[in-house]
């Protein structure tokens, strides 16, 4: 298994008829490293370079086969390891030129700079917070809480607000606090009830979002793309389809902009051949996605803008799990962009896997492509076929009905919506 033969594990277990597991073992062990443990729970710590590389030394002479077989057993993927691969193929490129040096060592200054800049306002921050969590010194006592409350609950004053009250105190010559001071004595005390002629306030939720085909309705963000510098980034805009979950357009800009964002929107709407009268678009609340070139060009194209409710974080999932997925996807790169166009590069790449290669769980475990095209009723419905014809081949295996691979109908983007149309409704369910 060592230098120079360089035996294959697969060749000497099936002439030896010794498990390969144990193979790999005695090959670790002689070269004096400990065996890489399979991933088990979250604490799975990263690889160091020497691991990495012994790794790309043992896998060197693997077939496709094999190395798939090694990554099983040791926690890997084997993207991560044809990564390392070319990282170890680079090693010995052309040593940087003095004006990249340059560049290198001014970049690390303005690092370092920003870095203690950084650690001033965090900490700034944290004595601030430990003032607000310590009582004010002008918080009402409890003796003058309770004089208060049995001052607004007089009489005079029970059938009154505190602005009303505030007022007809002073005009007494007496003063005991402001009307919000008041408004959240008597909310603390549970006294804030409605009443009165008047309907209470009420908040009203949306009207929800259903998909029940492709180009319906859109979802989109911008999510952060680390770079070298510190406290730089660049700005993914992806924009997705939620019956599909088809990344239907995408760009990486070094800033963020409404600008951007309607033309990236534009070639969009044109590629797909939308019907912009059929199009609802979502987003959260951020400015280029309100901003005046943004809506200019949605009114223009008749395309329905939809926000999601203020201070509601989850009123966009979508997207934040397209991102989720892309930052934790084996091929994300392990360390920031160190240019615009490696991360353009890069994004390039992942599409076109994501939309024809990544089998999505909450589309039945067809591509999004497939799904967007139409073609999912067809694969499920022959996978359907493949699946009975192994129960009456072996129906001693089967104790219930086959999986249910049913097409998955109409897709929702609030969570409270019922179920309208289709096979089976989804909402708010994503990879």
């Amino acid at each position: 298994m060592l230098a120079p033969q360089n035996e294959s594990v697969t060749a000497l277990a099936g002439e030896t008829q010794i498990p390969k597991d144990t193979l790999y073992g005695w090959r670790m062990a002689a070269l004096g490293r400990v065996k890489v443990n399979p991933v088990s729970g979250p604490a799975h710590a990263p690889l160091s370079s020497e691991d990495k590389f012994a790794v790309v030394v043992e896998t060197t002479h693997l077939n496709a086969h094999e190395l798939g077989e090694y990554c099983r057993t040791h926690g890997l993927f084997t993207q991560q390891v044809h990564a390392w691969r070319e990282r170890c193929s680079c090693a010995n490129a052309t040593a940087p030129s003095r004006a990249e040096q340059e560049q290198a060592r001014e970049q690390a200054r303005e690092i370092r700079q920003l870095r203690t800049a950084l650690q001033r306002k965090e900490k700034a921050l944290a004595e601030a917070a430990a003032r607000r969590r310590t009582p004010p010194a002008n918080a009402l006592s409890p003796d003058e809480r309770a004089r208060l409350l049995a001052r607004v609950n007089r009489p005079e004053f029970a059938d009154l607000s505190p602005k009303q009250t505030v007022p007809r105190l002073a005009d007494q010559g007496e003063y005991l606090a402001s009307e919000s001071t008041l408004y959240r004595l008597l909310r603390d005390e549970q006294q804030l009830a409605h009443r009165g002629k008047a309907k209470p306030a009420t908040r009203q939720r949306p009207e929800a979002l259903v998909a029940t085909g492709a180009n319906q309705v859109w979802t989109w963000d911008i999510t952060y793309l680390a770079t070298t510098l510190l406290g730089r980034f660049f700005y993914l805009y992806l924009t997705l389809d939620l019956y599909s979950r088809k990344i239907v357009g995408w760009e990486v800009h070094e800033q963020e902009s409404a600008a951007q964002a309607a033309n990236l929107f534009r070639q969009a709407y044109l590629r797909e051949g939308v019907d912009g009268a059929s199009l609802a678009l979502h987003s959260d609340n951020g400015a280029p996605m309100k901003g005046a070139t943004m809506l200019a060009t949605l009114q223009r194209l008749g395309v329905v803008p939809s926000f999601s409710r203020p201070s509601v974080s989850n009123d966009n999932p979508y997207s934040e799990a397209m991102f989720r997925t892309l930052e934790y996807t084996p091929a994300y790169p392990d360390g920031p962009f160190a240019s615009i166009y490696t991360a353009r590069a890069w994004v390039a790449r992942f599409v076109p896997w994501y939309n024809e290669e990544h089998r999505h769980s909450a589309i039945q475990f067809v591509t999004p492509g497939q799904r967007h095209r139409g073609e999912d009723g067809a694969l499920l419905r022959a996978r359907v076929g493949v699946y009975e014809a192994a129960r009456d081949q072996n129906p001693i295996r089967w104790s219930g009905p086959i999986r249910n691979w049913e097409p998955i109908g109409a897709v929702s983007l609030d969570p409270g919506t019922p179920a309208i149309g289709g096979a089976r409704t989804q909402t708010n369910s994503h990879d």
